[in-house]
């Protein structure tokens, strides 16, 4: 391959890529808000209403389910940015923060498979 054009195909890796990240990053971010938005204003309805632990657990489910898919966005947004990184650096930094984003996916993950789990067996006996 031509070296202009390798450079060139860089080039447009990189500024197509930047406001990809930005973009994708800023989507989990407004994900995020929301699901505050969304937890806070169930959590004072529920404590108002006096709502049943089974009602807040499905609330605190709700927001563990956006955790979840704002953490996968931001994990795909640092997938991005490291195939576009140049030193070893921003490499390890990007692999430490996707480590940690990769683990809070995890364990979010199970405890909402958990809690699914544990309502679908309570619905089973109360038949």
């Amino acid at each position: 391959m031509n070296p202009g054009v390798g450079e060139t195909l860089k080039a447009w890796l990189i500024a197509v890529s930047n406001p990809t990240i930005v973009i994708i990053d800023a989507i989990a971010f407004v994900w995020i808000v929301v699901g505050v938005v969304y937890l806070l204003v169930g959590a004072l309805r529920a404590e108002l209403s006096g709502a049943s632990s089974q009602e807040k657990r499905a609330l605190w489910l709700g927001f563990a389910k956006v955790l979840v898919a704002a953490l996968s966005l931001q994990l795909a947004a640092d997938i991005i940015e490291s195939s576009i990184s140049t030193s070893w650096e921003a490499i390890g930094r990007l692999g430490a923060i996707a480590v940690i984003r990769t683990f809070l996916d995890f364990f979010l993950s199970r405890d909402v498979d958990e809690i699914r789990e544990r309502q679908k067996e309570a619905r089973e006996r109360a038949r």
